[in-house]
């Protein structure tokens, strides 16, 4: 799918960073799930989200699967930590796109949590280790 994307055109191309925690959730429901995945998105009549390990398109599967807007060129090569947010490129093909940004990344997370069975009230926390005694 990211191949198509090389051939429209664009209507705006930005540079933006992904949150981690959107980022690290898509890359381990991709290794659980399997990739490609695909979701409808409620609420948004015709979008569909398709995602790749290097790319999240938001497609309209009633126009036979043309993109509307598409994170790609995930910057993680100096990646040391999962808690810093990633460089990327959204890349808008649609003029009204952008008020979307949002409310994809909510569904999204939304989805996932569901495939993955997550719990509803947030991430989890990490807890810190207790000290052993001596």
């Amino acid at each position: 799918m990211k191949s198509k994307l090389e051939d429209l055109p664009t209507f705006e191309t930005l540079q933006v960073v992904v949150e981690a925690i959107h980022y690290n959730l898509v890359q381990v429901a991709l290794r659980r799930l399997g990739s490609p995945l695909r979701f409808e998105l409620p609420k948004l009549r015709t979008l569909d989200l398709h995602l790749e390990h290097d790319a999240w398109i938001v497609v309209d599967n009633s126009l036979n699967d043309i993109p509307v807007m598409a994170w790609v060129d995930f910057d993680t090569s100096e990646r040391d930590n999962l808690h810093k947010d990633i460089p990327c490129t959204l890349k808008i093909y649609h003029s009204h796109a952008s008020i979307l940004i949002e409310k994809v990344l909510e569904a999204m997370t939304l989805l996932i949590g569901e495939q993955l069975d997550l719990p509803e009230d947030g991430p989890a926390r990490v807890l810190p280790l207790k000290k052993t005694a001596k």
